[in-house]
């Protein structure tokens, strides 16, 4: 009887391991299934947000090289030759559109060309490549338009075109502080295509004083808006 009783209990346990084990097993089985189904939906959304990044890149390269390479780029002044209207470290942006020859090359064939179609006018702030150290930008003021005759003497601007063959004196009250007088001399008659920059801080740019006129190829746009800092951004 021990031992009939012995094993009848040992199977009973046996029965009620397994009776309790299945429900284990099928918990298992449901979270196995879950944690699947939840990694395949995890691959799925790791996937569209890969395939997002890939649109966001491309809709980017569409959107921003077009306005790099053909309507805007940053400028940041360094040097104090434009104070007090532009001061170091400020950020432009400087409108090319329609003012430089742009070409676009893929693979060596020319895909894009823009010619320019605007002209600069007197007062214009302009970016250009330095003319002696041609990997530099300067920022300047056009002074001097093509086809007139530039003039500094004793401290002012005289400009003689067409409809002044005897000349006038610039007004610079607009942007030059009162009493600024423009140093050094210089008598040039411009080209079709170059023009006469200066600095604002007169005594303290290097301009057309220096390097003479700028040609026209040379510009790389106009200066339209002061970005930065944010206390001083303005239209130009």
């Amino acid at each position: 009887m021990m031992i009939t009783f012995t094993c009848s209990a040992y199977c009973c346990d046996r029965t009620h391991f397994f009776a309790l084990c299945v429900p284990l097993f099928r918990k298992m089985r449901h979270f196995m299934s879950s944690t699947k189904k939840k990694t395949q939906v995890q691959k799925e959304d790791m996937k569209a947000f890969v395939v997002e990044v890939v649109k966001m890149f491309f809709l980017a390269v569409i959107i921003i090289v077009p306005v790099r390479v053909f309507l805007f780029q940053p400028f940041f002044v360094r040097g104090q030759s434009m104070e007090p209207n532009f001061s170091d470290r400020q950020y432009l942006i400087v409108n090319e559109l329609g003012y430089k020859r742009t070409a676009v090359h893929i693979f060596g064939k020319n895909i894009v060309l823009v010619e320019p179609h605007k002209v600069f006018a007197r007062g214009d702030i302009v970016v250009f490549r330095a003319p002696i150290r041609e990997q530099q930008y300067y920022i300047k003021r056009i002074i001097g338009l093509p086809g007139e005759r530039v003039m500094v003497a004793d401290g002012i601007v005289r400009i003689f075109n067409a409809e002044h063959p005897e000349g006038f004196v610039l007004d610079e009250s607009g942007y030059l502080p009162d009493g600024r007088k423009t140093g050094g001399e210089a008598d040039v008659v411009l080209t079709d295509d170059q023009y006469y920059v200066l600095g604002d801080n007169r005594p303290a740019s290097s301009d057309s004083r220096v390097f003479g006129p700028i040609s026209k190829s040379a510009v790389m746009g106009r200066a339209a808006l002061r970005a930065w800092p944010l206390n001083k951004i303005d239209t130009l």
